[in-house]
């Protein structure tokens, strides 16, 4: 038991590096826009979250501090992180806007906005290596964890030539094509499970809906976009502005296809983010990122709810496996958010 305690611990101390990255993936290169919205007070937005009377003497001597998360699901790790940064919100989102996500995550080696009309031209960003292992990895991956992929995507990898050049590259960019294509015109509904074998699957969509359901500060102070949210593509409120995202990002020295969607919001109290991860190409399923900024004694208050789900905390030991990931998740994101206040001052 003590020898199988330790394989966990070691194999998490890896896997969970990856997921609290995802939140910094997750929140740059991105801009609000304008909306009006009763937010509460940083104030009162830290009594809401509980954080304690010693975290919040903690938060303003410049400490980051941590808050509990509800998780809804054992596959679902949660975690929220607060920080006081010495500079308005406006400033913070022109700091976002101007340096973005290269400016401190070395591991992103392509970036681009997906357009609305969006043809395969737009995926050319997520690349093989010519040669490489995991291009041949991927023309004969077969159902399992190693590829989040489809029973159908699956199939479709038999059809492919393996002498043709950049065939592994091209089938991933026509199946990040047709996935984003299934969520414009399906929300939730369209982004299909992955395959994992033997009869079992990773439904991305039910985590998703977990997630939405699951942010309180969403629920209760935007209902209309909250309920929007759900049940994308519903109509937006007012306001709202929507962005979809193609990254390829190195997750555990493998290259990694990420689509995200954005929603970002100004309001009269600060400013709001939606960040929802539908598709990461392995080592996790699918992740949203609630953000709120808001205006703080000479600065800013910034909070951050991460949900992140993945298989990796399922099943045997599932107690132990969370506890280790949201110790190592809190200690590797202190070190990314400390990155991010030093960029920018």
């Amino acid at each position: 038991m003590i020898d199988q305690y330790v394989a966990i611990n070691n194999a998490l101390i890896k896997k969970h590096k990856v997921w609290c990255q995802l939140i910094l993936t997750l929140i740059l290169g991105t801009g609000f826009s304008a909306w009006a919205a009763n937010l509460p007070n940083g104030e009162a937005l830290v009594q809401q979250l509980g954080i304690s009377q010693q975290d919040h003497v903690n938060l303003n001597k410049g400490d980051i501090v941590y808050f509990d998360v509800s998780e809804g699901d054992e596959k679902e790790l949660a975690a929220g992180a607060a920080m006081y940064l010495h500079g308005s919100p406006a400033k913070a989102v022109a700091f976002i806007k101007s340096k973005g996500l290269v400016s401190i995550d070395g591991e992103v080696t392509a970036e681009a906005v997906i357009p609305a009309q969006a043809t395969l031209d737009a995926f050319k960003g997520f690349k093989f290596k010519p040669g490489s292992e995991e291009e041949a990895d991927f023309l004969a991956a077969k159902p399992s964890s190693q590829f989040n992929l489809s029973t159908q995507e699956f199939q479709s990898l038999k059809t492919i030539s393996s002498g043709q050049p950049d065939a592994a590259s091209q089938a991933y960019q026509k199946i990040l094509l047709q996935r984003w294509q299934a969520y414009r015109k399906a929300g939730l509904k369209g982004i299909a499970p992955y395959d994992r074998g033997n009869g079992s699957e990773a439904n991305p969509a039910e985590e998703l809906k977990i997630a939405a359901k699951s942010s309180k500060v969403l629920s209760q102070y935007f209902p209309e976009l909250s309920k929007a949210w759900l049940n994308y593509p519903a109509v937006l409120p007012v306001g709202a502005e929507e962005t979809f995202f193609l990254r390829n990002r190195q997750v555990e020295n493998r290259p990694t296809a990420m689509l995200l969607h954005r929603i970002m919001l100004t309001t009269e109290a600060g400013e709001l983010l939606l960040a929802r991860q539908f598709y990461a190409g392995h080592s996790y399923n699918s992740t949203q990122l609630v953000i709120a900024c808001l205006p703080y004694q000479d600065g800013s208050l910034v909070f951050f709810a991460n949900r992140t789900f993945t298989d990796q905390v399922a099943g045997f030991g599932s107690r132990l496996k969370h506890s280790i990931g949201g110790e190592q998740a809190r200690g590797e994101m202190t070190k990314l958010l400390k990155n991010m206040r030093k960029a920018f001052k």
